[in-house]
């Protein structure tokens, strides 16, 4: 690096598995910052290691305090300082928006450096319709939560892409089998690492096989668009079934018309023919 680096806030995207994936500019930037923020100081300072990199760790998560916040930004308002996140790109999926939004208030310098992202790769592997696509995180623990999720999200002409748990992972794609049948579902895990796997199919299919290969490592889950018909022509009946699984009928009615847009009053009356 030819100059030291100014002071203010560093966004830097780390390997997601593959170290080889870290970008040479990342490697500059995290050689030049006074600190570096992190989720955990365990496995970013394994990373800096490998790197042949010292720089001070400062942990930053879900937990952090305003205290934790504040002391941070008074360090970057005098010097270099990179926020990182366990693997992949900061800000995508974890807390680190509210330290970027905290920054800009203060007038304090902010550049982010691309670099790997589960999500982006996920979706390039997948062969799903990736012109237009939403990113959901994880999907609820809980089964009346999760199909909520993706009854409101049933009638977006996108492929839906979420972060999902190995031993979640039967559950999920039982819920989108139930709430969005017929929809072309991919399951990418272990992402640029040795045992990497992109696997497509229906849910149904999909279930049989973890089922008898249980999945290990970090998991991507997409779901195709719906195909042929409008997004108000999604399969109503799965929508009202799954929304009258917690709600009353009128509640599942309202909840099914915001999602497709369909008259409340027709859907209150087929909620109750399901009841």
């Amino acid at each position: 690096m030819d100059q030291p680096l100014a002071p203010g806030l560093y966004i830097v995207a780390t390997p997601i598995g593959n170290l080889g994936d870290i970008t040479f500019r990342a490697v500059e930037v995290l050689r030049g910052v006074a600190a570096v923020a992190c989720e955990d100081t365990r496995i970013t300072g394994k990373l800096l290691n490998l790197l042949g990199l010292k720089q001070k760790l400062i942990r930053y998560d879900d937990h952090a305090s305003d205290h934790d916040r504040d002391r941070l930004l008074g360090l970057m308002a005098e010097q270099p300082v990179a926020l990182v996140s366990d693997a992949g790109t900061p800000l995508v999926s974890d807390p680190g928006y509210r330290l970027l939004r905290a920054a800009r208030e203060a007038g304090i310098a902010v550049t982010s450096l691309p670099g790997p992202s589960a999500v982006v790769v996920a979706l390039t592997l997948a062969g799903l319709p990736s012109d237009r696509f939403l990113f959901a995180g994880f999907l609820p623990n809980k089964d009346k939560a999760r199909r909520d999720v993706l009854a409101e999200l049933a009638g977006l002409r996108a492929t839906l892409v979420f972060y999902e748990t190995a031993p979640r992972l039967t559950d999920a794609l039982a819920a989108i089998d139930g709430v969005l049948p017929g929809r072309n579902v991919a399951v990418a895990r272990e992402l640029t690492k040795r045992f990497e796997e992109c696997r497509t199919g229906s849910p149904a299919d999909l279930i049989a096989h973890y089922a008898a290969n249980p999945p290990k490592g970090e998991i991507v889950l997409l779901v195709g668009p719906p195909t042929g018909a409008p997004a108000a022509d999604v399969d109503i009946d799965a929508l009202l079934r799954a929304a009258l699984e917690g709600d009353k009928p009128s509640q599942a009615a309202g909840q099914v018309a915001k999602t497709t847009g369909l008259d409340r009053k027709m859907l209150y009356a087929r909620a109750l023919e399901l009841k």
